[in-house]
């Protein structure tokens, strides 16, 4: 309840001031598309991967932990070259940091995650940056790409993965 004399609550991304800093740091995974460095969760910015706990079907019906891999294989990608950093884009709608982020060694991790199949290219964020690399990994069948699922045209719908 707010009163007459009270000061509204605002989410970080209402809030109006100067552009964070980026931050840097070892990163514990989320998700295929999250990450939290120093209690900070950020979401990649222009790609959507399956929530950790997903299931989809495989090429023979079996259900398959299309959530886990890509968490998994985001992990392996980033253990080999730390810290990472991330430039702040943006705040999404959950009040996360949205950003583009690297490893140690300047290799981007949106892009290899797309280009892996381990996410998708969302062009409503990325302008299509990705979506050379995502092409690769839907014609070699890789990651994502070999599960027995539709693929949306847009990854807005919230999970970008859904079983037939």
């Amino acid at each position: 309840m707010q009163h007459r004399d009270s000061i509204p609550e605002i989410g970080v991304s209402q809030w109006i001031g100067p552009t964070p800093a980026p931050i840097a740091g070892v990163a514990s995974v989320i998700d295929g598309d999250t990450i939290e460095i120093h209690g900070q969760h950020i979401r990649f910015n222009g790609i959507d991967a399956p929530e950790s706990r997903r299931y989809c079907d495989d090429a023979k019906g079996f259900e398959y932990p299309c959530g886990r891999r890509p968490a998994e294989a985001l992990d392996n990608f980033l253990a080999t070259s730390k810290p990472v950093q991330c430039a702040f884009v943006s705040w999404d709608r959950y009040d996360r940091f949205v950003g583009d982020c690297r490893r140690a060694d300047g290799a981007s991790v949106a892009s290899w995650m797309v280009e892996h199949g381990q996410a998708l290219d969302w062009p409503r964020y990325s302008q299509g940056a990705y979506a050379g690399q995502q092409a690769k990994a839907e014609a070699a069948k890789v990651g994502l790409f070999w599960l027995k699922t539709d693929r949306p045209a847009t990854p807005a719908v919230r999970d970008p993965l859904r079983s037939r």
